[in-house]
């Protein structure tokens, strides 16, 4: 199956963008690849494709590499039909058969769940995350496919670093490789090296038929929404800063931090007073909250 093939630009200049910015696609993504050992030789890579720029894209360049690639693997584009009012069921399939991609639609009505469940005004996206993620690991698991690709980029992984960062208290963001809880599925994101604003301009060009999310889209006060714009307002003002905090999170130094579950501070200097220091601070922060009960 070949990419998608715009227009032809008259404007040198254009065609000269444009192709650079496929080569671009095609360079990051095959390095994330390697890099994280993303893909082997017999894997069968489901494709996770919700209608969006960023999972479309993401097959459109992974079907390139895997024509071009030294290793043999099999794509399927897998999509969650989850029953929202208005969804257009024959986009997905009428672009997929058109484009010759090997494809399967799981048909599941989460969207009534995360209606009933969640209040109204509340978040509805962990919830809908959760459920979407257990039909699509169903499916996988079921049909033989041992990597799971989602479309996640280098913004959501840093917006989410800042999500973790401001409202959790915790150092995380979304690895491009990860083992599902279960132990069962290996999820890729072949997209981790890749710039949203990219993926807008190649969606362009490409002209995919673009389904909206209407379940939560008019949530406007989610705080990704919130972490996104601070990022957007820091690239406009710093440009390059979003890049530099996503070669931080590739470059990180336990020892400058102050986890000590992730570096043993403890075992610099052998630990063992520290040990018996912590210990008789417990016990006598435990006897003293005994005091002041009784008192």
């Amino acid at each position: 199956m070949t990419p998608i093939a715009p227009p032809i630009d008259r404007d040198p200049r254009q065609r000269l963008e444009r192709n650079k910015l496929v080569k671009r696609l095609r360079r990051q993504m095959g390095q994330a690849i390697m890099d994280y050992q993303m893909i082997r030789d017999g894997d069968r890579v489901m494709v996770c494709l919700s209608g969006g720029k960023d999972s479309y894209t993401m097959l459109d360049v992974l079907l390139m590499l895997r024509d071009a690639a030294p290793v043999k693997f099999e794509i399927i584009a897998v999509n969650l039909d989850q029953k929202q009012p208005g969804f257009p069921e024959h986009v997905l399939p009428e672009y997929l058969e058109a484009r010759g991609v090997p494809f399967h639609i799981i048909e599941q009505d989460t969207y009534s769940v995360v209606k009933r469940v969640v209040p109204e005004g509340k978040t509805m996206c962990g919830l809908c995350s959760r459920l979407r993620r257990g039909a699509l690991y169903s499916w996988a698991e079921a049909n033989g496919y041992n990597k799971i690709a989602l479309g996640h980029h280098r913004d959501d992984i840093v917006a989410t670093f800042f999500l973790n960062l401001f409202f959790n208290a915790k150092l995380a963001a979304m690895p491009p490789k990860l083992k599902s809880d279960n132990g069962k599925h290996i999820v890729i994101r072949p997209l981790a090296y890749v710039r949203e604003a990219d993926i807008i301009e190649y969606a362009r060009i490409a002209q995919y038929p673009i389904i909206p999310c209407t379940l939560c889209g008019s949530q406007d006060q989610l705080q990704r929404v919130q972490v996104r714009k601070l990022m957007s307002d820091w690239e406009k003002t710093h440009p390059g800063r979003i890049e530099h905090i996503f070669a931080a999170l590739q470059n990180v130094a336990p020892s400058q931090l102050a986890d000590a579950k992730t570096f043993d501070f403890a075992g610099l200097d052998g630990g063992l007073d520290g040990a018996a220091l912590g210990n008789w601070l417990k016990s006598d922060s435990s006897t003293a909250t005994e005091a002041d009960d009784a008192a």
